[in-house]
């Protein structure tokens, strides 16, 4: 009966000692750029984070000077995420260690007023199909003015 009992302790000793790491390292250039993920703020750059599934997660990243960064990032597919196998390394004894790196680079940014109101009338323009914004009265080449219907 002790052979039984001592198999079933070394078995669950064994079983118990795996365990699987998932860290994301986000670095930005410059360096020190606070940074959200999944909307908690987890710290300035370059920062390591835990995570426990592959997928997509909502990153936002801000510098004072530069433009900030807001969007989904791709941890990307490993064989080791996948259902069963990422089981079987939980309970083997074996200790692994994934690394997802994102590096993103920052733009100044461009305090220019004039340039900012350009920039929004051409994209206005593009997303509508039209051509520059028209005021509501426009001169006429006599010298009087007409209004837009």
């Amino acid at each position: 009966m002790w052979r039984y009992s001592t198999i079933l302790c070394l078995t669950v000793v064994l079983l118990s000692s795996g365990c699987v790491r998932r860290t994301i390292r986000i670095t930005t250039e410059p360096p020190g750029a606070l940074v959200w993920l999944n909307h908690h703020e987890i710290g300035r750059t370059p920062v390591e984070a835990e995570f426990t599934h592959y997928g997509t997660y909502d990153l936002m990243i801000k510098k004072d000077g530069y433009e900030p960064l807001i969007g989904a990032m791709p941890t990307g597919f490993r064989l080791r995420g996948t259902p069963g196998v990422d089981l079987a390394l939980e309970v083997l004894p074996i200790k692994t260690h994934d690394l997802v790196e994102w590096h993103l680079d920052l733009v100044p940014r461009d305090n220019d007023h004039a340039a900012l109101l350009e920039r929004a009338a051409a994209l206005r323009a593009e997303v509508e199909g039209v051509g520059p914004l028209k005021t509501d009265t426009q001169e006429q080449p006599d010298g009087s003015s007409s209004t837009n219907d």
